[in-house]
């Protein structure tokens, strides 16, 4: 198959790309190609487009036609333009090869520096430099970091070796190593690779541009970057580019620097030049953590020439993509390049700070702000914080790489953070310096800490883009991961033990810290006061008690969308009286039980009411079958046995014993006092054996519970029609909506809803008030979504179950199939998406559209919104705002995620 154009030339002030080409180019190219296009001052070289990258992995990991002598063109014009030819002996032309996909996915892929090097050319480097240091000191790099990305050897092998020849020469840091010293490296690597690993390593130039072309391709595939895509919903599809780039150097001397920094603080959103570099050094010592860089500012008193013109590039870069930007750079004697330039990942915080700031300064709109901000990220905003009165010990401070206070069991790599998270254990990953290879621990763990590394280090950037706790750069802490430990001052820490961290401010802690909740920033204020300006869907909160309602209003929430009844049964001093009331014979003994649990009820709905007083309030009646509160078949059992082993037991110790006819009175009271409990155990048993189900989410259950025990339905109607009766009468406007759970025939619906008003009716003459309250339905059956014509014709609203829609339309059981085997049914690609966490447009989605058309047939302005945990996701709120649901409810933490995301629905 021959492809048109897959190689994009750039260099000398024009290129052939533009930096709207991210889906061909990669965020990398089409930033070099745009920078070079505006007169920045860039390396030239090429960039080879993602459908090369597509095209290898759809056809055996081969090249497209054309695509070699498209390569060996741009080479060809790369060598005329520098004057140089790559494997010259005298003057060597050396590249570097980097990966860029369209979506950042930093150190995910890999990269090859100083190709072009071998036993020759570095002698002509040498003597071309006149620096036969820097020659050798980009020879064993090149070796190092070829061998490990191309040719698949440890990096740890290398390490041992430079670290053995830096304990020879008495030096601590790689830049103090002498000429010779390198020297001896560059044939201790050779060595060892040839007799250890028996690879000779390749001595043609364009063989190893070949090869590190190959394995920038194949690092798309990595288990590292695929974990990252999974992580970010990146499609795999995409496809990385890869580019080939003149390499400048920042390790020839003091007069050269390598560093990256952002045109604002990529943690707070602060408008300041924010950055670290390192003198005589390459780019990824400055993000590896084997010395710490410097802040930016310093550079100035350094190379001020250098400074100034990069303080007016990345303020030209910033008013021309008009955001944030990521930029690396190498300082060549004194000479400045600019080597990449991208959106900068950033925490929730600084995103919004930025997109605030940016409608301010004029540089966009508001629309264009909201666009600006991944729902998801406000998750960070809600992180604890260190409690300021608590009393602490902090035993070390690093770098404030990522905020949030989280504590965890300490694990020193990253398959044991997965491990003792799997058992579900909360975890810092503790590590000298992370490495892509550490992203799956990363993922799990509560929070990450550094020994080494910057601000800008891997641990720092990733730990910011998923919006984990980073504490980077703790300088006073000595890992030993090997052993399983680390040590600060007298204090040793050992795996499993507990530590806080806070990457707000740096601070390691011993033990657990106390936190308080977070509050959202005025500018985060700002943004959702935005949102809700353009936002058509309402948003209202999943609560079951006072305080979460109280705190989802906080967050801005328009009502109470599901208030689950049941969860106010399982408080320690109600259970006794629910389990009294499911053993009653009969339905005077249930009702009974039910007067004890009225006034429970009654208090529950009181204060839920006040809280989000002029606000709805949609009450569930009870949902979950019986047995939820009866101890498990198997404990019972177990307990049974017991009982009856202990009995007989003192029986036989009691007549073993010579005084038997002395302690005849305490043998009758401990066997009575036996006797009856084994007797309640037995009852509770039989009781426990009538309600088990095969299949208890399709049993009794719902409104099913209601028709057989219609008591039930009409204590938590009478408790919710008083409450409401009382706050009206204190003065309070409250909006009570009651709802019929698990209805699937209109029959169900209309004997529930006749209980109800008849009870609600009862309260009225008590009370001698009378209050607005809705009847509705949660729709959670295909059926009912199917037939929601008829059972509007009783229904005030409509509430979408969806994680129980979710279960019966695909005959899914959640526990189930999220344990065994959905996993991989998203791994191989039979589903695109989680369904309980993303709402299934074409099954259920289409369901909830079905419902939500017939019930509006019949009753066009028929309030409906969905309640499931898909209310908090925001593609599944887009769906919502699609087929014009009125509102969605979520937790309340996700209540801010969700103002923004229906906001965006609009835009979009």
């Amino acid at each position: 198959m021959s492809m048109s154009k897959l190689v994009y030339f750039f260099g000398k002030g024009k290129a052939e790309g533009t930096g709207t080409m991210k889906y061909l180019l990669g965020g990398k190219g089409a930033g070099l190609a745009e920078m070079t296009n505006i007169g920045i001052p860039v390396p030239p070289g090429f960039s080879i487009t993602t459908e090369a990258c597509i095209y290898y992995y759809k056809n055996n990991k081969q090249y497209p036609d054309g695509l070699q002598e498209q390569m060996n063109e741009n080479l060809k014009k790369l060598e005329d333009l520098m004057g140089k030819k790559l494997g010259d002996h005298h003057d060597p032309l050396l590249v570097s090869v980097r990966s860029g996909a369209k979506i950042s996915m930093p150190g995910m892929m890999d990269t090859v520096l100083n190709l072009g090097l071998n036993n020759e050319t570095v002698k002509g480097l040498a003597i071309k430099t006149n620096n036969e240091r820097f020659a050798h000191d980009a020879y064993r790099r090149f070796i190092q970091m070829f061998s490990n990305v191309v040719l698949g050897v440890k990096h740890s092998d290398f390490e041992f070796i430079l670290d053995e020849v830096k304990h020879d020469e008495g030096v601590t840091l790689d830049n103090e190593l002498s000429t010779e010293a390198l020297r001896n490296v560059v044939a201790r690597y050779l060595r060892m690779l040839r007799e250890v690993e028996r690879i000779d390593f390749p001595q043609d130039p364009r063989q190893q541009l070949k090869m590190a072309i190959d394995a920038v391709f194949e690092s798309w595939d990595s288990p590292r970057a695929v974990t990252y895509r999974k992580l970010y919903d990146i499609p795999d599809s995409l496809g990385t580019a890869v580019n080939v780039q003149t390499m400048v150097f920042g390790n020839m001397g003091e007069d050269c620097a390598t560093g990256v920094a952002f045109t604002r603080n990529p943690s707070t959103g602060e408008r300041v030049f924010y950055g670290e570099y390192l003198t005589n050094a390459q780019g990824e010592d400055v993000v590896a953590g084997i010395r710490t860089p410097r802040p930016i500012m310093y550079l100035n008193d350094e190379m001020p020439e250098a400074y100034a013109q990069l303080t007016d590039i990345y303020n030209t870069l910033e008013n021309h993509y008009k955001d944030m930007q990521d930029i690396e750079f190498t300082i060549e004697n004194k000479r400045l390049f600019m080597l990449q330039t991208r959106t900068g990942k950033r925490t929730a915080a600084a995103a919004i700070k930025v997109a605030v700031d940016m409608v301010e300064e004029g540089l966009i709109t508001k629309e264009q702000a909201l666009l600006r901000v991944d729902p998801a990220q406000l998750d960070q905003l809600l992180h604890p914080h260190i409690d300021p009165r608590a009393k602490i010990e902090v035993m070390a401070a690093g770098l404030n790489a990522s905020p949030g206070a989280v504590s965890g069991s300490v694990v020193f790599s990253a398959d044991d953070a997965c491990s003792w998270a799997e058992q579900g254990k909360k975890v810092i990953l503790v590590r000298k310096e992370t490495s892509p290879d550490d992203i799956h621990g990363m993922a799990v763990a509560m929070g990450i800490l550094t020994a080494h590394g910057g601000m800008t280090s891997h641990a720092a950037v990733v730990a910011r883009g998923m919006g984990k706790s980073c504490v980077a750069g703790c300088e006073a802490i000595r890992v030993d991961e090997a052993n399983k430990r680390f040590t600060v001052g007298n204090h040793v820490i050992l795996e499993g033990d507990i530590i806080t961290i806070d990457g707000s401010s740096g601070k390691v802690i011993l033990g657990k810290a106390p936190t308080i909740e977070a509050e959202m920033t005025p500018e985060g204020i700002t943004l959702l006061g935005w949102a809700d300006g353009i936002r058509k869907l309402r948003i209202r909160a999943n609560a079951d008690d006072p305080e979460a309602s109280r705190k989802a209003r906080e967050f801005g929430a328009e009502g109470i969308g599901l208030c689950r009844t049941e969860h106010m049964f399982f408080a320690e001093d109600r259970l006794p009286i629910m389990q009294e009331m499911i053993l009653a014979e009969n339905e005077v003994e249930r009702r009974k039980a039910l007067d004890k649990l009225l006034p429970m009820q009654r208090g529950d709905f009181y204060e839920m009411l006040k809280a989000m007083e002029g606000l709805p309030v949609t009450i569930r009646l009870l949902d979950p079958p019986l047995h939820e509160f009866l101890p498990k078949y198997e404990d019972l059992l177990v307990e049974i046995t017991r009982l009856e082993i202990t009995s007989e037991n003192k029986s036989l110790r009691l007549r073993e014993s010579g005084l038997y006819g002395v302690i005849e009175t305490t043998k009758q009271n401990v066997t009575d006092e036996d006797t009856k409990k084994l007797a309640e155990k037995k009852k509770l048993l039989h009781k426990v054996e009538n309600l088990r189900e095969l299949n208890p989410m399709l049993g009794l259950r719902g409104c099913r519970l209601g028709i057989s025990y219609p008591e039930i339905t009409e204590m938590q109607a009478r408790a919710i029609i008083q409450a409401a009766c009382d706050l009206t009468k204190d003065g309070l406007k409250v909006l009570p909506e009651i709802m019929v759970p698990l209805v699937s025939t209109v029959a169900e619906l209309k004997t529930q809803k006749e209980l109800i008003q008849k009870t609600a009716e009862e309260v009225f003459e008590e009370k001698g008030i009378r209050v607005d309250y809705l009847i509705g339905t949660m729709i959670e059956l295909p059926r009912a979504a199917i037939t929601a014509d008829k059972i509007v014709a009783e229904a005030e609203f409509f509430s979408f179950g969806t994680n129980d829609l979710t279960q019966t339309t695909f005959g899914f059981s959640r526990d189930d199939a999220e344990g065994k085997f959905l996993d991989h049914y998203v791994e191989t690609g039979l589903l695109a998406k989680n369904p309980f966490e993303v709402l299934d447009r074409d099954g259920v989605g289409e369901l909830v559209k079905i419902g939500t058309e017939k019930g509006r047939s019949i009753k066009p302005d028929l309030k409906v919104g969905i309640c499931g945990e898909h209310g908090g996701n925001p593609s599944s709120i887009e769906f919502c705002h699609m087929i014009g649901l009125n509102y969605v409810s979520c937790s309340p933490y996700r209540v801010p995620i969700a103002r923004l995301a229906a906001a965006q629905a609009v835009l979009k």
